[in-house]
C-alpha cells in the first residue's frame, strides 16, 4: 500500500509533521523501513511506525481482565473492519480493478457517516 502511494510521501514536504504509521506486532519494522528506503531514501524523513500497544499480563490483572482485553489503537481499525462487513456489497470482492473496490469501500463509509449525522438530528 506504501508503495501504490510513495508520489504523496515525495510531494509532502518535510517540515509538515511526520506521519505515523500504526502497525500491528505481526510487522517486522526493520524489513519494512529497508524495503521503503530502497525506493524512496528519503521516506523515513517523512513517516514513522510505531508498533500497537499489546497489554501485558500485569496491566490485565490490574484492570480485572483476562485473555482477550483490545488494544486502544487497534481497535478502531478492527470496528472499522467490522462495519464496513455491514456492506453487502463488500463482503465479498466482486470488483474487476482496485480503483473500484477503493470505492465501494469509501462509499460505504459515506453511507455509515450520513447514517450517524441522520441519527443526531
Amino acid at each position: 500500500m506504501l508503495m501504490l502511494n510513495i508520489d504523496y510521501f515525495k510531494s509532502k514536504p518535510v517540515n509538515l509533521p511526520k506521519i505515523t504509521i500504526l502497525l500491528d506486532h505481526g510487522y517486522h519494522i526493520d524489513y519494512l523501513i529497508e524495503a521503503l528506503e530502497k525506493v524512496y531514501p528519503q521516506l523515513m524523513t517523512k513517516i514513522r511506525f510505531e508498533l500497537s500497544t499489546k497489554p501485558s499480563k500485569q496491566e490485565k490483572a490490574a484492570q480485572g481482565k483476562s485473555g482477550f482485553v483490545p488494544a486502544v489503537a487497534r481497535w478502531v481499525i478492527e470496528r472499522s473492519n467490522a462495519w464496513m462487513e455491514r456492506c453487502k456489497s463488500i463482503v465479498k470482492n466482486f470488483e474487476r480493478t482496485l480503483s473500484h473496490a477503493t470505492t465501494k469501500i469509501n462509499l460505504c463509509f459515506v453511507r455509515l457517516m450520513l447514517k450517524r449525522l441522520a441519527a443526531t438530528s
